[in-house]
């Protein structure tokens, strides 16, 4: 591991400023949010998704064992709030507040006619994660004789029950070619991150931390940005290089 006297900021100033900057930003995301209700303007949609356990079937194929879920654990939409997204996606050291996936997607399935899918998860970390969900919510038809490539731009990486379960994913299906862009770093000093995502490195998943060309990318391909540029924090940069440094260090 890294010297961690490397940290962009000092732990303790580092972690009084997020503490600070969130309230300021659930304050306000919590009266921006009760105006779109009010509204009727939200730009997720309610959905119920079915889940469970992944297994292998006599013929190789991926089976899910149906659970059902209560609604608005899993909400899917086409492009986030610029509000959200600037604060869920801010590549911080210290996370607070910040308690959802936003997983955004692209899925190209080849010589399909179905063309480039695109769109978002958001999950509530009440039962099911976005990781776990977007296999059985965007990939339902699952077709064993398509190549797929996946893109997943994350507000955090997953953790460690997600990374297992996608390393499954994609070692029983090995025409799925999954590559994951996380804005953060979920909780890498614990023991069983690390090892998940190993895991997951280990079964063919590119894994890499945000550039600051990422963040403006996702920016301009999911978010409801009025046409208008994504102006990066200041620390931006500097916080992309030590977690990459970080994720470097876990998968060597």
């Amino acid at each position: 591991m890294a010297d961690k006297s490397r940290t962009p900021m000092r732990r303790k100033e580092r972690k009084e400023k997020e503490s600070a900057e969130m309230t300021k930003d659930v304050k306000k995301a919590k009266n921006e949010g009760e105006m779109e209700v009010d509204s009727g303007e939200l730009p997720s949609a309610e959905v119920t998704v079915t889940n469970g356990s992944v297994a292998n079937g006599e013929n190789g194929d991926l089976q899910v064992e149906p659970m059902e879920l209560p609604p608005f654990e899993i909400i899917a939409g086409d492009r986030i709030d610029p509000f959200v997204f600037k604060f869920q996606f801010k590549n911080v050291e210290y996370s607070s507040g910040r308690n959802k996936t936003f997983l955004c997607y692209l899925v190209d399935k080849g010589n399909s006619s179905d063309g480039l899918l695109r769109g978002y998860l958001e999950d509530e970390h009440t039962c099911a994660h976005a990781e776990e969900a977007f296999f059985i919510q965007c990939l339902p038809n699952y077709d064993p004789a398509l190549k797929y490539t996946v893109t997943w731009y994350v507000s955090s990486s997953p953790c460690s029950a997600c990374a297992a379960k996608v390393a499954e994913v994609l070692k029983a299906r090995k025409n799925v070619k999954l590559s994951i862009f996380a804005a953060r770093l979920f909780e890498w000093e614990e023991a069983e991150i690390q090892a998940g995502l190993r895991a997951l490195h280990a079964a063919g998943c590119k894994l890499r931390v945000m550039k600051p060309l990422d963040f403006s990318y996702t920016w301009e391909t999911f978010v409801e940005n009025e046409e208008q540029p994504l102006n990066l924090w200041e620390d931006c940069k500097e916080n992309y290089e030590y977690y990459q440094e970080k994720l470097a260090d876990i998968l060597q």
